[in-house]
């Protein structure tokens, strides 16, 4: 998601202090962001407990997935201000706040007439309603519905309700045509998702974690987290990994940890795992695979293209 891929995605994740210590871009082919909303928005529009009287003009979001989101509903216009972390699309307009460590006064310095964010830290949520800033909280998703349904209550609040649903029905549409013709295995393939080099990984209850068992694929992080007790993410051991032998090992931390085949061969142990030997350790986009946005498809494809390789 960021540079620091695995402590952030953690918190974000609003998984508890879990101290992970880690550390290709494209250009948007999603709806374009447009200076009028759609013919079908209407105000005031309400999400939740939120309303808005009239469509935002000068948004500012603190949420690298929620800046995505933004954009591929046609509201990128009307996003004046994202934090130091949304790098994609590239347009975006980048500024020093921080989601990590939000300033209330900062962000007022803005003149936001509308905040998005993912969580409440440092209580920022309370602070901003009461200088009378409206926000938006998009939480981190659990299942594909949950981001379907932030792209649906941005457009409604940014006044593209239709763009918004065109997104969705693009992702729906592209996730059924990757996943319809996917080889039948009386086997299953397994696999271990790299958070870090610490060896934080994602169990199958986690949003990650469902875009593979899309796949039809078998996550061997799982047993690590049978209680739910890491939230989802559990810190593996190489003993666990090496014994588990998983047919595939991907990797979310390329840019963050400079994570590859060759630094994956060199750990103890790791050469003589199927998934190294066969060269099928995936170099995935750090940013793409932990974040909840349209391009959760373009995870999905790397995924079912890497399979595709396997014969069945």
């Amino acid at each position: 998601m960021f540079r620091r891929t695995p402590r952030i995605f953690a918190a974000t994740l609003a998984v508890a202090a879990l101290a992970l210590g880690a550390c290709a871009e494209k250009s948007s082919d999603d709806t374009p962001a447009s200076g009028g909303g759609s013919a079908a928005a209407a105000f005031p529009a309400t999400v939740g407990k939120l309303t808005l009287e009239k469509r935002p003009e000068k948004i500012v979001s603190l949420s690298p997935t929620s800046t995505e989101m933004l954009f591929a509903v046609g509201a990128g216009k009307q996003v004046t201000a994202v934090d130091d972390q949304s790098n994609h699309p590239p347009e975006a307009p980048k500024s020093d706040l921080s989601s990590f460590q939000p300033n209330a006064e900062a962000i007022a310095g803005k003149a936001p007439d509308l905040v998005v964010l993912s969580d409440n830290m440092n209580k920022i949520v309370e602070q901003l309603t009461t200088l009378k800033i409206p926000v938006l909280i998009t939480p981190a998703a659990v299942t594909l519905e949950d981001t379907y349904r932030q792209l649906t209550d941005l457009g409604t609040l940014t006044g593209h309700p239709t763009e918004a649903a065109d997104v969705v029905r693009r992702m729906k549409d592209d996730i059924a045509k990757l996943t319809k013709d996917l080889p039948q295995r009386s086997t299953k393939l397994t696999y271990y998702h790299e958070l870090g080099p610490e060896l934080y990984s994602a169990t199958s209850k986690t949003f990650i974690g469902s875009i593979y068992t899309l796949a039809g694929l078998e996550n061997i992080a799982d047993p690590s987290d049978a209680d739910g007790r890491n939230g989802g993410y559990p810190q593996l051991s190489q003993e666990v990994i090496v014994k588990a032998n998983p047919d595939f090992v991907f990797l979310a931390d390329t840019k963050c940890c400079k994570q590859n085949l060759e630094t994956v061969k060199a750990r103890s142990g790791w050469a003589g795992v199927t998934a190294v030997k066969n060269n099928q350790v995936v170099a995935l986009d750090d940013d793409i695979a932990s974040r909840w946005g349209p391009r959760v498809v373009d995870l999905l494809r790397s995924v079912v293209d890497a399979v595709a390789k396997v014969p069945a």
